[in-house]
């Protein structure tokens, strides 16, 4: 399919021809549902803990006898009932991280990218570079595509006054075409790639 290559200003810039194996792959809402929760799973940190009986501080000593008192049997104060005492069932530390297919991963990735370019929320930039690293004219420029949000992905690299011009504007992620993923691009409305990104994404899972 074609699609026109815009500069930062929003200006013409040619065209580009994007591979349908790429852009084009019908959307299904159960594979990038998947994805997104293999991704947010995997990032948890799995830390939180509470202390079980065993880890609680207190004495082993049978608090009072066993029978005769009145009062329920204890075989010590680390009771869950008890003030300062266990936590039942309480999180452990664990691993959050859920398995999917390495094919699957990929194909959610190329459903992501055809689901920006479906809805017309693709925009192909000749570069992503400034010349300085003031934000205001960088934001100027960028109001000019009318998003709300949007995620943008350039090359190997992100050029270093782009990724500083673009730092404090609100709602707006750039990262390196290798840290492409489904998260960040359905979470922005608009989806702003290089010419060198579409090269590399392109190179990347068409096969």
């Amino acid at each position: 399919m074609k699609a026109a290559v815009k500069n930062i200003e929003n200006k013409a810039a040619g065209d580009i021809t994007l591979d349908d194996a790429v852009f084009g792959v019908e959307v299904k809402q159960d594979i990038l549902h998947r994805m997104v929760h293999y991704q947010l799973n995997k990032r948890r940190a799995g830390t939180h803990k509470t202390k079980q009986r065993s880890e609680v501080n207190g004495r082993a000593k049978k608090p009072w006898r066993q029978k005769g008192t009145g009062r329920a049997r204890a075989g010590d104060l680390r009771r869950t009932q008890d003030r300062g005492g266990a936590t039942v069932f309480g999180p452990v530390v664990r691993d959050h991280s859920t398995g999917l297919p390495k094919k699957i991963r990929t194909l959610a990735l190329k459903m992501a990218l055809s689901a920006k370019a479906k809805d017309g929320k693709l925009v192909v930039l000749d570069d992503a570079k400034a010349k300085d690293h003031k934000t205001k004219p960088m934001a100027k420029a960028l109001d000019s595509f009318g998003f709300s949000s949007a995620v943008i992905i350039c090359g190997q690299e992100v050029d270093t006054n782009f990724a500083r011009a673009t730092r404090n504007l609100p709602r707006l992620d750039v990262m390196p075409s290798v840290g492409t993923n489904v998260y960040d691009i359905l979470r922005r409305d608009m989806l702003m790639l290089t010419k060198d990104a579409v090269k590399e994404l392109t190179e990347r899972l068409k096969g």
